[in-house]
């Protein structure tokens, strides 16, 4: 009875140790790729974990495979937003809903952005997620111009160009007003509209001259 239960035993610990690592793993990958897109490597990873890059390896044999594990989730993430925005009421609160939360997951992420508007990584879970966000998406927005709230010219195809007009101001941005994207996706959804409303209240102040000069001295490409 003792020889039956004590492999089990000992090797609870190390299946927990595994678990934990990996977590960890894709804890550190989400920040690190968040903060400098995807030319991050396993290196970057596994010294932001604080773990070997043998330990990284052994959970992830490949960049690819992390991107794989941690990017499908995120992107089912944006699906479960689209579904919460086709349970409002009013079409186009749903749409702008989505659209803001969508914003804020994109300014805050560079990883993220890269991985919608690229498919140098992601061939797998990724795409099948992508795949699985068509449907919703596509629904919000068709169902926003079948209440006749937002333009029938505009295609669920336009979310990708929208968020990266958005997420190039974030990032442009960054150093002096980090907010000010804010400002631009208020006037883009005002640019949606089926029908002239009421503009929306600007919650940010555009950039003056100073900012701006010292916006265009400070930025580098390839920079945050």
């Amino acid at each position: 009875m003792t020889r039956d239960t004590c492999p089990a035993a000992s090797a609870r610990p190390l299946r927990r140790d595994a678990e934990r690592n990996r977590r960890r793993i894709l804890d550190s990958a989400r920040q690190v790729f968040g903060e400098r897109g995807l030319e991050a490597t396993l290196d970057d990873i596994a010294h932001h974990a604080g773990l070997g890059v043998g330990t990284v390896y052994r959970r992830f044999p490949s960049k690819e495979h992390l991107v794989e594990a941690m990017f499908a989730e995120r992107l089912d993430e944006i699906g479960k937003l689209a579904e919460q925005a086709l349970k409002q009421v009013d079409p186009w609160a749903g749409l702008v809903q989505f659209m803001w939360q969508t914003a804020e997951m994109h300014t805050a992420d560079r990883g993220l952005r890269q991985i919608m508007l690229s498919k140098e990584f992601g061939h797998g879970q990724v795409e099948q997620a992508r795949l699985r966000l068509a449907t919703p998406i596509t629904e919000v927005f068709e169902r926003a111009q079948r209440a006749g709230k937002l333009r029938p010219d505009v295609r669920a195809t336009d979310l990708p160009m929208v968020q990266q007009m958005v997420g190039g101001v974030a990032e442009y941005t960054h150093e002096v007003q980090p907010e000010l994207w804010r400002r631009y996706l208020s006037l883009l959804l005002d640019g949606l509209r089926a029908q002239p409303g009421a503009p929306t209240d600007l919650t940010q102040e555009p950039l003056d001259e100073d900012a701006l000069e010292e916006v265009m001295c400070s930025w580098r490409w390839n920079r945050r």
